[in-house]
């Protein structure tokens, strides 16, 4: 069965940094796209940004280019959301999730963990 958990959130400070974690079991990991996704109280589910496999090739949305950034451990199954110069509208329910290479469609997701930016 494959799990996903995250950790890493909290309350922080407009300016702060946070580093969120995804661990994963029950997969072959390194066969896996992994995306975090971030929903906001009222808002439609945003793609946060995602790597590939390999961890070469990355993809960030405009809202967090430059401030957060995505890596992974295939040795350890985890991957890794640093986030800096955090913003309020950054506050959110942030989930990691996967999907095969082949597909675009990502499939099971964790628990998600909770950032909260104070302004």
């Amino acid at each position: 069965q494959v799990q996903l958990v995250e950790s890493g959130g909290g309350l922080v400070q407009a300016g702060g940094s946070l580093r969120l974690s995804c661990a994963a079991s029950g997969l072959t990991f390194s066969s896996y796209y992994i995306g975090w996704f971030r929903q906001a109280p009222g808002k439609e589910r945003e793609l946060v940004a995602s790597i590939n496999s390999s961890g070469i090739r990355t993809y960030y949305a405009n809202s967090v280019k430059g401030r957060f950034t995505i890596s992974r451990e295939n040795a350890k199954n985890t991957v890794s959301l640093q986030m800096n110069s955090l913003r309020p509208d950054d506050t959110a329910v942030y989930h990691c999730t996967i999907r095969p290479a082949s597909s675009p469609n990502y499939h099971t997701w964790g628990q998600g963990t909770q950032v909260t930016v104070s302004s």
